[in-house]
């Protein structure tokens, strides 16, 4: 009998959510995803000491000031477990943007021509790299510019219909609507306790995929941010769904039926197009305290673990 796993690649893209090179080797995804969070974790990690060594030689030799040199490597280091990532799965690599530029759309357009710039010195084509930035205003319209200009873009940190439509307005290739965070708040607002079905992260993202699809909207949605297999069970059919290591191996030892959830005939109904300026966008932000709140604590997380980062590679630097 065939694992859950298996049964899920047959209807949605499996993605692995990490940096780890040699966890996506073993569990041979067709895309992967990382974040600030995961290449510090991947940086701390021995088995990539001499990638990280490499970058910080190549900084030494920069010139500029302190603060540019370790921006530069820190920049360098998302590029260099993005190359090896895309020398391993057969389809795309998401690399993140600086959080701390999530409300400098300028800035934002600027980091990602400089990123897909470092991957093709490196011989990796722009159409195998997704630009990641944060689904804030400024965020949204940076993604729409890059766009224009053929670089293909991941929005994350998505906790609602709004930045969902605002990103489907933008063109953007793929959203990344979370779950687990979603179910995070609601419990600790004292909701629950919740099924698969009732889970408040897997219904955002079931209407998101549901309004994508009544409207013809061809940005892909990508589910992320599990706290366990029965959110990402509940998703099966989803375009994609990017999943944590330790569950895709949770996912491989499962056996027993996994129907479709998403995707196939009798969806639910979905509302009109809606469309979305800065004024609507921040107001329909603002009136949903779940979605302000987890956008400002996932910028506030992926900043503070840049800052780990450029702090380590400060002190490589001096060394």
């Amino acid at each position: 009998m065939s694992s859950k796993l298996t049964r899920l690649a047959d209807m949605t893209t499996i993605v692995a959510d990490t940096g780890d090179i040699d966890a996506v080797r073993r569990l041979k995804p067709v895309d992967c995803t990382t974040n600030p969070t995961l290449i510090l974790k991947a940086v701390e990690m021995p088995a990539y000491a001499a990638l990280v060594e490499e970058a910080v030689h190549w900084g030494r030799r920069q010139g500029g000031t302190r603060a540019a040199r370790v921006n530069a490597v820190c920049d360098r280091l998302a590029v260099t477990f993005g190359a090896e990532l895309a020398g391993i799965v057969p389809g795309r690599v998401s690399t993140e943007v600086d959080a701390d530029l999530s409300f400098d759309t300028r800035a934002s357009i600027a980091k990602g021509r400089a990123l897909i710039a470092d991957y093709a010195a490196r011989g990796v084509d722009r159409s195998r790299v997704l630009i990641k930035v944060a689904a804030t205003w400024e965020g949204i319209r940076a993604a729409r510019a890059l766009q224009q200009e053929g670089i293909d873009c991941n929005l994350t940190l998505l906790f609602s219909l709004a930045q969902a439509v605002a990103c489907a307005d933008a063109k953007v290739f793929l959203i990344s609507p979370f779950v687990g965070r979603i179910l995070d708040w609601h419990l600790k607002a004292g909701g629950g306790p919740y099924t698969s079905e009732t889970d408040p992260g897997v219904v955002s993202v079931r209407a998101i995929h549901h309004y994508y699809k009544a409207h013809g909207i061809q940005t892909v949605v990508m589910g992320a941010s599990f706290r366990n297999i029965g959110e990402i069970e509940a998703l099966a059919g989803c375009d994609r769904l990017t999943i944590s290591p330790a569950l895709l191996d949770e996912l491989a030892r499962s056996d027993g039926a996994l129907p479709r959830k998403l995707g196939g005939p009798g969806q639910a109904k979905a509302p009109a197009r809606l469309r979305m300026d800065e004024k609507r966008f921040r107001l329909a932000l603002n009136e949903d305290a779940m979605a302000t709140e987890k956008l400002a604590e996932g910028i506030r997380g992926f900043v503070k673990d840049l800052r780990s980062l450029r702090a380590l590679v400060a002190g490589k630097l001096a060394a």
